[in-house]
């Protein structure tokens, strides 16, 4: 049997177990915090915004974000048909609707003429998902905001080492953004996640929020202004983030050198993959390929044989629309319909070799000449 090829792992260092291995000795008492801190300030830097509150997930960061923009039932938030459910999932929590438009057929995300059609007198913020990576437009979802009087929200779990032409992250754009720090990410903690906003007042309030509503400022002790949640990040976790943050343009290199010897490799087969915009650079998080629509390509048959060879190769996202929750569907979404049939993501671990990279692209162009 050929040696596994997973579809994603991290990459830990010494420096992230000495970090961890002093957060379990030590970090506790007085010390409890520090690492969380040293890593939320390590991120905001990174990313630079003002402010950073790491949580337990990217899903407990979008609810407290939700929360405090006073999301409630009746309430609608616009946001791709072709997303994880860990992105529509927080605006039910709070008793408001997903509504789901279609993507671009380029990027895979949120398309803007799309949202601005499907805006309606209960709409209170556009989600804005950078799908695997790639930038939703930004600039067209912050002017269509700015017009109708809506927050543009960015879920930027999987866009870790995105930017914008001029040099703008990824989560950095929005009224929040939010990250995930899963196993499976370019950065990771294990799991959790991290809010983030350059809004001082938004800020306090998730702040507060986050701590079962006991504001900072508080002086009783054990006295919640409001009912809040506990997303908190442990320092332990905190401990290998800060280790992860000190290393990140690394990991991110990792993540774009195997992307394109991907691209490299594929480039005359009738796919697309993960686009890069001029200016902008794009995380590469999951290296996708999408078959052109009339390419005689079998994505069940390519997962079988990926399975077969000891490949692991994932799906693409399913329409949200399509799932047993029933989330509502204003008008077809023929582009997001039209790509999960065609589409496959690739293996692309920190520390993938060139001799799997070739195993994988083996697999791939066979599926194309049948």
């Amino acid at each position: 049997m050929k040696a596994r090829i997973h579809y994603t792992k991290p990459s830990i260092t010494e420096r992230e177990i000495a970090y961890a291995a002093d957060a379990a000795a030590n970090g506790w008492g007085q010390r409890c915090y520090e690492y969380i801190g040293r890593f939320e300030e390590a991120f905001a830097r990174h990313l630079g915004v003002r402010h950073a509150i790491a949580t337990s997930s990217c899903t407990g960061a979008l609810h407290l974000g939700m929360a405090a923009l006073d999301l409630k039932p009746g309430d609608e938030v616009i946001l791709g048909d072709i997303n994880w459910i860990a992105s529509a999932a927080p605006i039910t929590y709070l008793g408001a609707s997903p509504v789901l438009v279609d993507v671009l057929e380029d990027s895979w995300c949120l398309d803007p003429a799309a949202v601005e059609k499907a805006i309606g007198p209960r709409t209170k913020a556009i989600l804005a998902v950078h799908l695997y990576g790639n930038l939703c437009e930004m600039n067209r979802l912050r002017e269509i905001g700015a017009k109708h009087g809506i927050p543009v929200i960015e879920d930027a779990a999987e866009a870790i080492g995105s930017s914008f032409a001029g040099g703008k992250r990824a989560g950095a754009m929005g009224a929040f953004g939010t990250f995930s720090f899963h196993g499976t990410k370019t950065l990771t903690t294990g799991e959790g996640g991290m809010f983030v906003t350059d809004d001082s007042a938004l800020f306090e309030k998730v702040l507060t929020l986050s701590n079962h509503g006991r504001a900072r400022g508080q002086q009783k002790q054990f006295w919640p202004d409001v009912v809040g949640f506990k997303y908190k990040m442990s320092n332990l976790q905190a401990a290998i983030g800060l280790g992860q943050v000190e290393r990140i343009e690394e990991l991110i290199g990792d993540k774009r050198r195997i992307f394109h010897r991907y691209a490299e490799a594929l480039g005359d087969l009738p796919v697309r993959m993960n686009p890069e915009a001029a200016g902008t650079r794009n995380g590469y998080w999951m290296p996708t390929i999408v078959a052109h629509e009339r390419a005689a390509f079998g994505r069940d048959r390519l997962l079988s044989e990926f399975k077969a060879e000891n490949i692991d190769g994932r799906v693409f996202f399913w329409p949200l629309s399509d799932l047993p929750p029933g989330m509502r569907r204003p008008v077809p979404t023929p582009v997001a319909h039209g790509l999960y049939k065609r589409a496959v993501n690739l293996p692309s671990y920190h520390g993938m070799s060139a001799d799997e990279i070739a195993r994988v692209v083996e697999v791939v162009r066979r599926n194309f000449t049948k």
